[in-house]
C-alpha cells in the first residue's frame, strides 16, 4: 500500500504541478492526503470542500506566505487541517 501512496503522490506532484516548492511542500501534502482520501467517492469530496470553505477563514496573501515560512498549516485557521 505504501508503494501505491508514494506512486501516486510523485506522479500526481509532477503531472499537476510540475515541481514542488519545499516553501509549500506542507500545503501540497494536505491536498494530496485529502484527494487521496476521497478518491472513490468524488461527491463526497466535494461536499466536504464546501463544508470546510464555509467554516474557515480565508487567508490574505501576506499571510499565506508568513505561514509558509514559519512551516505551520496555510488553510487551517481554526487549527484543523484538510486532511480527513
Amino acid at each position: 500500500m505504501i508503494h501505491i501512496v508514494f506512486g501516486t503522490l510523485d506522479t500526481w506532484l509532477l503531472g499537476t504541478y510540475h515541481g514542488v516548492s519545499p516553501t509549500h511542500l506542507q500545503a501540497y501534502l494536505n491536498e494530496f492526503v485529502f484527494r487521496f482520501n476521497r478518491r472513490f467517492w468524488p461527491m463526497v469530496a466535494f461536499d466536504s470542500v464546501l463544508k470546510i470553505a464555509t467554516r474557515v477563514e480565508s487567508l490574505t496573501y501576506r499571510a499565506f506566505y508568513e505561514d509558509a515560512k514559519t512551516n505551520t498549516n496555510p488553510g487551517a485557521a481554526d487549527g484543523s487541517a484538510l486532511t480527513g
